[in-house]
């Protein structure tokens, strides 16, 4: 399994906020999707409330 980190943003009370967030997972979209699944479970939001702009290797 390889670290990704994953940037975004995400619709907050107050607007867009930005995210980043480091991850391992067996590759950039099994990264993304965990993302996506946290965020939901976190913050109540649905997929399309989250935006990923860039998944990197770390």
């Amino acid at each position: 399994m390889s670290q990704f980190t994953v940037s975004g943003t995400f619709e907050a009370r107050d607007g867009r906020q930005a995210f980043e967030r480091s991850v391992d997972a067996e590759n950039e979209n099994v990264a993304e999707e965990h993302v996506l699944s946290q965020f939901g479970a976190e913050h109540n939001l649905q997929r399309t409330q989250i935006e990923i702009t860039e998944v990197t290797a770390a």
